[in-house]
């Protein structure tokens, strides 16, 4: 029987947020180098490029209920904080990603109402619901509704569209940048480049400028 360790009033004042566990952010460069996308309010190419307006670089995409995400979540399994950002993440499509910055402070306001507790297992601190918790998630569950289905109406299925045909997308900007030779990556960024200025050919008659990028300087 794995051996668990509970552990209460984990954060301390200063340090709320913080201790639940570390995390490691890799580089968000593409195939061509940059981390460059298709012009403002796009993102970059790949899995984690985001739609819509007032979102800038390294934005984390539409932010939800967080707080009902994490208590539904944890109703049928416990989870370490990672898993709680990935698995919001996975349930919304990849639309919604919270930041460590907005996970732990809520597991730790829940910790503070006693609605779950904080577990070291296999070495991870991990949040679990307690009989509390339970009783909240059940007596509150119209109230705390579907998060994912409420981020997911909010970007529309128009958007939803556009990320899977960018994601196809990627898949052949990477096989070219990996597998092609200079100059068929040369031509895949002259197609590219076209593109984005299709793309805005498409808005002109809304006003919005084509802002230039360092490669058509």
């Amino acid at each position: 029987m794995e051996d668990t360790q509970k552990e209460h009033g984990i954060w301390g004042k200063r340090e709320r947020g913080h201790r639940f566990e570390h995390h490691r952010r890799g580089p968000r460069g593409g195939a061509f180098g940059g981390g460059g996308g298709f012009g403002p309010g796009f993102g970059g190419f790949g899995p984690e490029a985001h739609f819509g307006r007032g979102r800038g670089r390294g934005g984390r995409g539409r932010r939800g209920d967080v707080r009902a995400a994490i208590l539904l979540l944890l109703e049928n399994e416990s989870m370490h904080g990672y898993e709680l950002i990935q698995r919001i993440k996975d349930r919304s499509d990849g639309v919604w990603k919270p930041s460590p910055g907005s996970i732990y402070p809520a597991l730790a306001q829940l910790e503070d109402e006693g609605l779950l507790i904080i577990e070291k297992v296999a070495g991870r601190k991990t949040a679990k619901l307690t009989d509390a918790g339970k009783e909240y998630v059940e007596a509150n569950r119209a109230d705390l509704g579907d998060p994912w289905a409420d981020v997911n109406a909010e970007v529309g299925d128009q958007t939803l569209d556009l990320r899977s045909i960018v994601g196809q997308l990627m898949g052949a900007v990477h096989q070219v940048g990996t597998a092609g030779t200079p100059a068929q990556a040369k031509q895949a960024s002259e197609v590219l480049v076209e593109a984005r200025r299709a793309l805005y050919r498409i808005l002109a008659d809304e006003g919005v400028t084509e802002t230039a990028t360092d490669t058509e300087k």
